[in-house]
């Protein structure tokens, strides 16, 4: 069987059509989410409409993805798995494959010719260098830090666009940024990150004019599960296709990418490759931040404490589904200002049938990896809002309660190998702020105030209080019984007054 090139290409396995041998894109992160996700709608809409939008992509640090990639043409495979069965396309939109450790300046290089008009991001939450207590950059943070002292040699990836549009602005040609990550409100967010980093190194007044006149910095919200390769995927594949694919991609059959219609310099007809162009992308953010990954967490962490090794088999137990159906019915929901038109009851049926999607098996160490960063996102605002209008958020404290049992359990207990194989860089300072802390409930005050949630959450007593408890019965007595607990409380009517001690 022969290798996947542009010559043994399947025509008929072929997703949209050949991107042109121009690019108009630059995208920073080949991970599989890119290349499921944003890549296909560029190659659909490609098909739609042509134009010069082929991807110029770039590896953060690993030659993983950019060698395979370039050995087939830069053409890979998505394995598209459902309850229905297995599907199988070739995805040809990418021009150029590069590591972006191995050579930065050839990524600002691309940022600065006036072809390219956009930049994808897939950099996950941290790569946008923002302080968990404020939302602004971390100026504490190493890596900005040393940006900061040498602005013409940065390392991080909001450094690195700061750079690339100072310089673009020489020749003033229009661009745009384009978060392709879960943070809410990323066009926002990236803006704010790479202004402030753009006035703390001292650009001056041309280079902040231009970013603000000219760079558009669109929301945008993503969905898909793209879970990790495995080495069976490359059997499917060849099994499916008849070539054999060194980089391909598992992904749910399930697609949605909302976005703002602002951009500078033009953009793929992303539209008729079903995007969908909306003012409203922010309501859209929340509803799937809150109801499909903070579930996710949710479950990630309770599986992960039970011993269930992949998202279905997590689902399946009956004290997890009760817990996410819970939490959305009574923490996340109220505080959701819906889209216009969205069928909600549609939409959480949609969420239990890719939860228990067995063909796609999404490691539950993988959901719950990045706990730190992706929770912030997920827990702060609907929790605040709950505890302002009077009630206690039983199971935003219990999927916080089950992510430190998790990434830093108290001592003395042990989560299990599933939850060990979780990452977190925030993991030693999670030990570092719980040294000397006596039982679990006082371990989970020392996480609680070490600044991994906001303040203006851990404020609130009755949240700290009900975390805490929450870790001690987890302890204790075991992740069913907190569930248990939780539950009972979420259909109690409990509020702030009668949780508070």
């Amino acid at each position: 069987m022969r290798p996947l090139t542009r010559e043994t290409t399947p025509p008929a396995a072929l997703i949209g059509a050949s991107a042109p041998l121009e690019t108009g894109i630059v995208h920073l992160g080949l991970g599989n989410f890119h290349r499921a996700h944003a890549a296909v709608y560029t190659a659909q809409a490609l098909a739609a409409e042509f134009g010069d939008w082929g991807i110029a992509g770039f590896a953060n640090a690993s030659r993983r993805v950019v060698d395979p990639l370039t050995a087939q043409d830069h053409r890979y495979s998505i394995l598209q798995l459902s309850e229905h069965g297995a599907q199988a396309g070739v995805v040809d939109v990418h021009r150029s494959a590069a590591v972006l450790a191995d050579d930065q300046s050839a990524f600002i290089a691309a940022l600065v010719r006036p072809q390219h008009r956009i930049l994808t991001l897939t950099i996950s939450e941290t790569g946008y260098s923002r302080s968990s207590r404020t939302g602004r950059l971390d100026l504490d943070e190493p890596a900005i830090t040393a940006d900061l002292a040498d602005p013409q040699h940065p390392v991080s990836a909001v450094g690195l666009m700061a750079l690339g549009l100072a310089r673009r602005a020489e020749h003033g040609e229009p661009f745009t940024v384009l978060s392709c990550d879960n943070l809410q409100s990323a066009g926002h967010a990236t803006r704010a990150v790479v202004t402030e980093f753009l006035e703390a190194s001292g650009a001056d007044a041309d280079v902040l004019s231009y970013v603000e006149s000219r760079v558009a910095f669109p929301n945008a919200m993503v969905d898909r599960i793209v879970p990790a390769t495995t080495p069976a995927t490359t059997d499917e594949v060849s099994a499916l296709l008849g070539v054999i694919d060194a980089c391909p991609v598992r992904a749910e059959d399930f697609s949605m990418w909302v976005l703002e219609d602002e951009f500078a310099g033009g953009r793929p007809a992303w539209d008729r490759a079903g995007a969908i162009m909306s003012d409203e992308v922010e309501r859209y953010e929340v509803v799937k931040l809150r109801l499909l990954n903070g579930s996710h967490s949710l479950i990630a962490y309770l599986g992960g404490l039970d011993g269930q090794s992949t998202i279905p088999d997590a689902w399946r137990q009956p004290f997890i589904r009760d817990a996410v159906l819970a939490g959305i019915r009574t923490d996340y929901l109220p505080s959701i200002a819906l889209p216009q038109g969205l069928d909600v009851d549609a939409y959480v049926e949609s969420l239990t049938h890719r939860w228990a999607n067995s063909a796609l098996g999404d490691r539950t160490a993988r959901v719950g990896s990045d706990g730190s960063t992706k929770l912030l996102q997920r827990i702060p605002a609907p929790a605040e809002h709950a505890l302002k209008s009077g009630r206690v958020p039983h199971q935003l404290a219990l999927t916080t309660a089950a992510w430190i049992c998790a990434i830093s359990p108290p001592a003395g207990f042990t989560p299990g190998s599933i939850a060990d194989e979780m990452q977190d860089a925030a993991r030693h300072r999670m030990v570092e702020a719980t040294r000397g802390a006596r039982g679990p409930r006082a371990h989970a005050i020392a996480v609680l105030n070490a600044g991994f949630l906001p303040d203006s959450l851990t404020a609130h007593a009755a949240f700290v209080d009900r975390v805490a408890e929450l870790v001690d019965v987890i302890v204790r007595h075991g992740v069913r019984a907190a569930a248990s607990d939780a539950l009972r409380s979420s259909t109690s009517g409990s509020t702030v007054r009668e949780e508070v001690r």
